[in-house]
């Protein structure tokens, strides 16, 4: 994203690059929620939450384009396959097409490149949120396309898919660059869509249960979309108080 740039980077974890599947095939429904039967967080799987990263080269139309907040990007409702759906027509101010857009979240043979990437959420002492803060994410430094030449490699995105028990109180909050798209239930609870400065967006359960149509005491989707597309920041911080995580994403076999 836009700004200074920044120093230092998260650790690069080993592996080559190649085709991750995730969230397309298998996955649970979008709408509406399964009875909890975590009792007491006994099948809870913790905080490390695993997604992909797909790289992509600066050439591509939507990476290294127009910089600007850009809401709007993705429908309100994700879609089957558990992908946002492209709301531009024919385009939006910072993309340039479905097309284009749809590679963002699928292996896409010559376009990107993907692997597993874990982020830990740590509770902050004596609080009961979960944190994971990076003000220079940049997991994939000499990775996959590499860095073309770049301090970081600036084009990826991350996909995330988990689900947790909605136990009621909880928020979950993101602060970062550029775009971000996080669906609850299968319904957009944060839009931070455009190539920006770092930007801050919020879900408050409880004050947005009927928008999301979650109650307590079931088990809803977390879908969670990120993009950097630009030099030359990346930031990423989520704080969240969902503590019952019961499918922590993907797993590596």
């Amino acid at each position: 994203a836009i700004g200074g740039a920044s120093s230092g980077g998260a650790s690069a974890s080993s592996g080559s690059g190649g085709t991750v599947n995730v969230g397309g095939q298998g996955g649970s429904s979008a709408s509406g929620g399964s009875s909890a039967s975590a009792g007491a967080g006994g099948d809870y799987c913790g905080s490390t939450l695993t997604g992909v990263i797909r790289d992509f080269q600066a050439s591509h139309p939507d990476f290294e384009y127009v910089i600007g907040s850009d809401p709007g990007i993705v429908e309100s409702s994700i879609g089957p396959n558990l992908k946002p759906v492209y709301a531009g027509n024919p385009n939006t101010p910072t993309t340039n097409g479905q097309a284009a857009f749809d590679q963002w979240f699928n292996d896409t043979s010559g376009i990107n490149q993907a692997k597993p990437h874990p982020i830990t959420l740590t509770q902050q002492p004596g609080t009961t949120i979960f944190t994971y803060a990076n003000p220079a994410f940049f997991p994939i430094d000499g990775q996959l396309f590499g860095d073309e030449g770049n301090p970081h490699n600036y084009h990826f995105t991350f996909e995330l898919h988990t689900k947790f028990e909605y136990l009621g109180g909880e928020v979950f909050t993101f602060t970062g660059d550029d775009d971000l798209f996080v669906f609850m239930n299968g319904q957009l609870g944060i839009d931070l869509g455009g190539v920006q400065g770092a930007m801050s967006g919020q879900i408050d359960l409880d004050a947005q249960a009927a928008q999301l149509g979650i109650t307590p005491g079931n088990v809803y989707t977390l879908d969670f979309f990120f993009a950097e597309r630009h030099t030359s920041e990346s930031n990423f911080r989520i704080d969240t108080s969902i503590a019952s995580f019961i499918d922590c994403g993907y797993q590596p076999t």
